[in-house]
Order: C-alpha cells, then structure tokens, then sequence
C-alpha cells in the first residue's frame, strides 16, 4: 500500500509516477537518495494505466481476431467471437500485474509511495493534498517534475466520456461502437482506427492535413494508408473537424473542406485524437520559476535539468517527442546527474513506433533527412517478402532500410515496416548508439528463420552484398 500520508522532508521529491517519475524515484533510490513518490491518479502514468500497455492489449486481442477470421490463404476457416467485457477484465488485468509491480519495485528501491496532489509552494517547499482532503508540507532537497501531457481538448469537442471520448476513455468503453469517428490521423488515431477496424466497427478517421501522419516519410505513410483501408478504415482528409451534435441515435461530427464544403459523418462514438499537451498547471511550477517555452514545455539541457540546478523535468512535460521510452531514459538521467554522477541525453538514440498493421518503426535519420543535413546517404533495404519467416507467417507486408553515412560509414538512421517492426528496430537502435558499421551487423550471424535476418540483409545491401535480395 502507498503511504497514508507523506514525509515531512525528503532528498528527492518526485512529482508524477509514470514511466518518466517512477525510473528516476527508483533510480534515485539505488543511489543512496531518500527519495519521495507522489502520484494523484495511478501508479504508472498514463502510459500503463491509459495508454500503452491497454491499448497494446486490445490491439494485440484484435490481431488475434482478425487474423483467425483471416487466413483462408492458410486453410484456416473461422469466425471468431469476442466478448468485449471479458475482454476488458483481462486486459485490466494485465495492467493491475504491471501497476502492482512498479509499486514493489519503488518500495524495494526504498521510495516513499504517496497518494497525493503534490503542489509546489516554493523552490523548496511543496504542500501534498492526499485523498482524505488534508494539505501536508514537504520539503525537498531536489525535485523532479514529471506532471506528463492529457489530450488536447477541442472546443468544439467537449469529452463526455459517453459520445466523445478521449483515448483514454477507449477503455471503459461498456462496448464495441458499430460505427465510429477518429478525428485525428497521427499515431494515437491510427492504432485505434486499427484496433476497431479488426474488431468490426465502421471507421472513419477525420484529418486536416492530406494523408496519414503528417510530418513522416511519404512512402511509409502510404503504405500504412493503403493497408488500413484495406481493413475497411474510411479516410476524410483535407477536412476540418468542427462541431459534433450528440443525440439518443449517437454523434454526428461536422467537418468543413478548405473550399468550404460541409460534410456530416454520422458514428456512435468519436474519439478526439488531434494531440496531447504537457501539463505544467497543476503543479504549482509558477511558484518555482522555472522557464518554460512557447508551446509550454518546461525548459530543459540535456541532463534534464530547468532553469533552477536543483530541480529537473523529465517526460511529455519537459517537450518532444512524447513517448514512454524517452522520459524513462530521462529518468535514469536525471537521477544520476541529481545523486551527483556524469549523465547526459545529449546523442542518445530515441525510437518512435507505431502499432497498427503493418507497425512502424524508426529511429535516426531518413535518406531525405540525411540529405539535408550533409551526409552522403547511401541506403540499403530488405523486403520481407523475401524474408522466409516473413513468408511462413504469412506476413510479408513491408521492409527493413538502413540509412549508411558513405563517408564514414556509420549507420545514420532505419525504417521498419511490417510485422513485429517494433522489436526488430532495437537492434539497428543498439547499432546507431553504438556506431556499429553496416558491416558489423551484416557479419553478425542471425538465426534461421527469422525476421532479424531481414535487418542483417539490409545492411548487406547498403554494402552491395546483399544474398537474398538484388
């Protein structure tokens, strides 16, 4: 159990238990520090509560769903049924296993677990309100602000976590829509346009701009595009989200054409995934004075550290990219450099993955961007319809692509689309940190047969000695 009330005074005050405050609290706790973990909503963040680990649960159940009732090219007939509720109680589960478990870690590490809304008062100083309503003075030593982001809310779009939902609220959700709107097409959207789409909703996603995540690679996007409405989800581009009406029958969002034609798109549910932002209000960090930016990100250097030496922030709340991976990185560096040590996140190699059907995954430069910057790009790719596992597994969709510097031979960058892309970009991530050579991977031995051996031929190609593609 968390504390019923927290300390007096701590070394290190943690503001925020997700992926980003629990790794450094525990971090920090390996290092000797007396360190405090304050958490108003769940234990894990948004992330393993609202996010990641829930909706990679969904989505994983939602492959195995459709491809049951996909693989007659297999000689497999079948028709699944799903029940939603159970459905819900075993992924809640997996959360709940998860959750305990960042709870135990923390306490083995000797962190301080509080409930509680964790206000900062002054540079030194925070007032901690806990559940029963009571204000509790803390002082720290140093702090580590890990408040996170929410969703963007439209003004157009008041969540009422019935009709018009948040991503989060996906979850709890008493059924699968028959129809529904995703208003957004970045990488929130899609997962969810993806995940319903194989469980049989009516999808249709809703976006300003004219294709899928915009800002990303052209081909990886149409590729992504192309495969989704091959799954039944419907785009609208070039069209802006900008009322809905909620009635007894559902929703209908209104959309208007930069040529100003309006259109209705009737759904049982929206989901408004247009964004998140950082939450910087309710910490009291006004009264701290640390600098924040336009966009309202809390400033920070490379070793997390805000305008104050003693105070750093890590996560959604310290800017881009947004992602789980990099404030747990953060953490760790954060700790470090507050218990004294040499850390930095300057140069650190940061992945970003998307899990739809193909997943996405990429990490460095691209040819296009390694251009740009300087460097004479020379790129070597392996289609993993070539790939023997890929093949056996029916899932030859897609590609690896190495992004090699001919000047120096480094590996600056990698593209992965297909199955399983999300573990297969660790390795080229290890590569890039580590300044391996394309030909240090491609003499690297890969097991048989696997889709690793699709990451060894692309590196082989970059060198013009790739076996099993031309």
């Amino acid at each position: 159990m968390t504390m019923s009330s927290p300390p007096t005074e701590t070394d290190v005050l943690v503001v925020g238990a997700g992926p980003g405050g629990y790794v450094a609290a525990i971090r920090a706790g390996q290092l000797g520090l007396d360190v405090t973990l304050v958490d108003a909503d769940a234990f894990g963040g948004v992330c393993l509560n609202y996010g990641c680990i829930p909706s990679k649960a969904l989505l994983s159940a939602a492959d195995v769903v459709h491809d049951a009732g996909h693989r007659e090219s297999m000689g497999i007939y079948a028709d699944p049924y799903v029940d939603w509720d159970e459905l819900l109680e075993w992924q809640a589960g997996v959360v709940a296993r998860l959750t305990d478990g960042v709870k135990a870690l923390c306490r083995g590490a000797g962190v301080d677990l509080v409930d509680g809304h964790a206000r900062f008062v002054d540079e030194h100083s925070a007032t901690v309100t806990t559940p029963d309503g009571t204000d509790n003075d803390l002082a720290f030593d140093r702090a580590v602000v890990a408040t996170g982001s929410r969703a963007v809310e439209l003004e157009t779009f008041p969540f009422d976590e019935e009709a018009v939902l948040t991503s989060r609220d996906v979850f709890s959700m008493a059924d699968v829509p028959r129809r529904l709107v995703v208003v957004g097409a970045g990488y929130i959207g899609l997962e969810l346009a993806t995940l319903f789409a194989k469980l049989g909703t009516e999808v249709r996603v809703v976006e300003f701009e004219d294709d899928v995540l915009p800002g990303w690679d052209d081909e990886l996007r149409g590729l992504l595009r192309e495969h989704l409405e091959s799954l039944g989800v419907e785009f609208a581009f070039g069209q802006r989200a900008t009322g809905c009406t909620v009635g007894s029958s559902g929703v209908v969002v209104s959309t208007a054409a930069e040529d100003g034609t309006e259109t209705d798109h009737e759904a049982d549910r929206v989901v408004v995934a247009v964004g998140r932002q950082p939450v910087t209000d309710t910490a009291g960090l006004e009264h701290l004075g640390v600098e924040t930016t336009e966009r309202g990100f809390v400033d920070v250097d490379e070793r997390c550290r805000t305008s104050l030496d003693h105070v750093f922030a890590i996560g959604d709340v310290a800017g881009e990219p947004m992602l789980a991976h990099k404030a747990s990185a953060e953490g760790h560096v954060a700790a470090e450099v507050l218990a004294g040590q040499d850390a930095s996140m300057a140069n650190r190699t940061i992945p970003a993955v998307i899990f739809t059907d193909p997943e996405v995954a990429t990490v460095g430069l691209s040819e296009t961007d390694a251009d740009d910057a300087g460097y004479s790009p020379v790129v070597g790719e392996m289609p993993f319809g070539a790939n023997g596992r890929a093949l056996t597994a029916d899932s030859q969709e897609g590609f690896v692509r190495v992004v090699v510097d001919a000047e120096s031979d480094a590996i600056l960058g990698a593209q992965v689309v297909g199955a399983d892309a999300s573990e297969l970009v660790g390795e080229l991530c290890v590569a890039i940190q580590a300044g391996l050579s394309p030909a240090a991977v491609s003499a690297t031995v890969h097991p048989h047969p696997t889709l690793s051996e699709a990451v060894m031929e692309a590196c082989a190609d970059a060198l013009d000695e790739a076996i099993h593609t031309s």
